[in-house]
Order: structure tokens, then sequence, then C-alpha cells
């Protein structure tokens, strides 16, 4: 039986109707979950719901309002580092001019990483018949981004940036077997100081904030007693650390990077990027910009690379990103819900394979930040996705599958809440897992 094409017409704008009045019935469960929820109405809430097969906005809750990303940033450096990088990390440029090595540093962070353990540039300078000098000087950057809590020097979270970073820049104090205290690296162990006018608490160790003297008080170290404080990074305590590592003579020179320098990769990116984000490291992340600035200006510049990308990567984002370090530990950090599921799309296309993408970010249920957050379904997880928490803020930003297979892009924001963090997580995932079973 032949169709008339004005009966077909008639079936195909029944179809569109039929699916746009799934979309309006869907938009309005959801604005009604977030109506009658009583947590996200005392503090400003921002939410984009992003269909990633039909390419149309789900809903939206003030997604064009700007928000403290906190570590949700990270996902601006992922993909720079996505669009600049190759499949894998360069640690070192060189020349070798009659007997001697002559290198430079490009902020590597993978460079004796305690987690990601790469030590192929190690291995290259160990095994090099010539003298050695370091160029030093070739990042000009303060040692902290821009808006960053000095008062926070002391904690894990915030090492310290350099062009030649070594075991992470965070030293290590634990109990050792015979009850002392202990440190690593253990070049370090001359700076301990033991001050009985010290009396915190509980047992701690507090690094001065102007050099690397690690004071602890007169009292018994407790036997699993661990503690991981940034120390303060300097040309020569670097230069003595890479000697102390070598087991060799490291002079130091200063000289321009010439163009026949030669690089040595060290970590897949892939293993970097995963590092970096599922434990949301901040020390990866803005190591890695300087990394991008070697690469693409072949100076250590983080600000030249936020602007470029900004410029020529981020400017087809809904709003302009007020975007100041790599990690999110500033406060200058300013993006929108919606452009942020802009940045997700992007990133999506340029790795183009979900699993792959899925595997490095954290993973709802089963590793990362949002390991204990979400349940999954028979061990399958539902939602990838990066959060940011800093005082008052807590945010999500990911990827999600309902049950009926729909893939879905969010960003889910929370800023200045006076109540605990906990209570702010927990209303995110009841509101994610909903649609999740019911999309």
């Amino acid at each position: 039986m032949r169709i008339s094409p004005f009966c077909f017409l008639l079936f195909i704008v029944a179809l569109l109707g039929v699916s746009c009045k799934s979309q309006y019935i869907w938009a309005s469960r959801v604005q009604r979950l977030f109506k009658e929820s009583k947590i996200v109405n005392d503090h400003f809430t921002g939410f984009a719901l992003y269909d990633l097969d039909k390419q149309q906005m789900v809903y939206e809750l003030n997604d064009d309002k700007y928000y403290n990303p906190a570590s949700n940033t990270k996902l601006f450096t992922f993909y720079t580092s996505l669009c600049m990088l190759g499949d894998s990390i360069p640690a070192l440029q060189y020349v070798t001019r009659g007997d001697s090595l002559i290198f430079w540093a490009t902020g590597d962070p993978s460079f004796l990483h305690s987690d990601l353990k790469a030590t192929r540039a190690l291995n290259f300078l160990k095994n090099s018949k010539k003298q050695l000098y370091f160029s030093s000087g070739r990042y000009t950057g303060n040692f902290y981004g821009s808006g960053w809590p000095w008062s926070d020097y002391n904690d894990y979270y915030q090492a310290e940036i350099n062009e030649l970073p070594l075991e992470d820049n965070v030293a290590l104090l634990y109990a050792g077997t015979d009850g002392k205290l202990k440190i690593k690296p253990a070049y370090l162990t001359d700076y301990l100081r033991r001050d009985s006018t010290y009396r915190p608490k509980a047992f701690n160790v507090q690094r001065n904030f102007l050099d690397n003297h690690f004071t602890y008080p007169a009292m018994p170290v407790p036997k699993n007693f661990k503690q991981e404080i940034p120390w303060k990074t300097s040309p020569s305590l670097t230069l003595a650390m890479l000697q102390d590592t070598l087991k060799r003579f490291v002079d130091e020179v200063h000289q321009p990077l010439p163009p026949d320098a030669k690089t040595i990769y060290n970590a897949n990116a892939d293993s970097v990027y995963r590092r970096f984000l599922q434990p949301s490291d901040n020390f990866i992340a803005e190591q890695l910009l300087l990394v991008c600035s070697s690469v693409k200006f072949k100076v250590l510049n983080k600000d030249s690379v936020i602007n470029y990308a900004t410029k020529n990567l981020l400017n087809d984002l809904p709003d302009k990103p007020e975007w100041a370090d790599g990690s999110g530990l500033s406060r200058y950090n300013l993006f929108t819900p919606r452009s942020i599921v802009k940045l997700l799309c992007k990133i999506q296309a340029k790795v183009n394979n979900d699993a792959l993408l899925h595997s490095m970010m954290p993973i709802g249920g089963v590793a990362g930040t949002i390991k204990n957050a979400y349940k999954t379904d028979n061990g399958v997880p539902f939602v990838w996705a990066k959060t940011g928490s800093i005082a008052n803020n807590h945010n999500q930003s990911g990827y999600l599958v309902t049950r009926k297979g729909r893939r879905l892009a969010f960003s889910f924001m929370n800023n200045n809440f006076t109540r605990p963090t906990s209570e702010i997580r927990g209303e995110m995932v009841r509101i994610m897992t909903f649609i999740r079973e019911n999309f």
C-alpha cells in the first residue's frame, strides 16, 4: 500500500510532537525535583542537563550564572592538555655539546611521581656518560597560583609549582620502626626539628612557611603516624635532591633553549590524566599547564596557556571563562554550568572513546572522589563526574547514562552554602540517581 506524502508528513509531525511532549514532561519533572528540594534552595544553585545524543538541553537552572567551580577547573586543564599534548608527557629537553649534556625541564609532574613512578627521564640522565648540566630558570612564575590561600601551605593538597618537580613536591612524614619520626625523601632528614615548646593537641608536624624546617613536638610518635607536607621549593634544593637521586654531580647553567633541542618523554598521558582527575590532584593539574606551555611557547608560563586556550580552544563556550589556575584552588575562577556542559561535549568529542574517557574520570561507586557517593548497579557504574570542593562550595560535573541508555552531560554547582557538605553531596546524589532511574 502506498503512503501519500501528506500522510507521511503528518506521521513525522506526530512523532516530533510526541518527542517534544516527552522532553517537556521530563524538564517539568526535573524542575519539580529542584523546586521541592529542602536543601538546594537555601544557597546559590546552578544546574544544566544535556542530552548528548539529541544534542539538546533537557533542563537549565541558573545555568547562565557564574559559580566558583573549585576542582571542576581541572576539566579545563584536562581539555587544554588533550589539545596541546600528545600521547606521552614530555619530561626533559636536551642537547649534547661535546662531552656535555645540557637539559631543560618542562614541568613534568610524572618525573619521580610517587604513584606514576615515571623513570624514563631519570634513567636517561643516570645512564648518560656525559657531564650533566641543568639549565634552570625556565619557570619565572610564583610558587603559588593566583588567588590561593597561603594559610594552607602546610596541607598536602597545596604543593608548590616549579619547573622540575621531584616526588610530587611533597614530603611524607611517618613513624619509623624504631619509633622515631622519619621523612621521605630522606634527603630532608636534616631539616627535622624537635621542639619542646611546640605543643599541639595531637602529634603533627608543622613546616616553617619560609623554609624547610619541619617542627614536631616532644611527644611519642604515634605508631601509624603519617602526614604529607609540601616542601619549600628552590633551584638549589631541586639541584641538590636531583644529585642525591642520581648519585652523581649535576652542574647548573642558565641558557636559552636552542632550536635543535631533543625531547625525552616520560609517562603515558592517559595515565597522568587518570591520576590527576580521579583523586583530584592539584599538583599534577598545575604542572600540566607548564608542560603545555613548554610545548606551545617553549617557556614555562601558565598564564600564556590559559590565555591561549581561552581565545583559541574555548572561544565557542556560551560564557567566557574567568580562569585563574590549573587546579581550582583559586577563588578567582568563575564558570557557568552551561559552559561546563559545553566543555564536557568538547572533551567527549576530543577523546572520541566513551570507555576511555569514563576510565579517566572519577567513577561513581568505583573510583576517585565519588567512589563512596554513588551506588553501582550490580557493579556497573552510571555516573562519571569531576567533583569540586572548597569551603562552602561543592560541585559535580560529568557524564551519566540512564537505565534506558540515554547519555547525558551535566553540571551541578552549589556555592555559598552553610550547611554540612555531606548534605549537599547527598542531595546531588539523590537527584542524579532519580534522573538515572527515570529519564
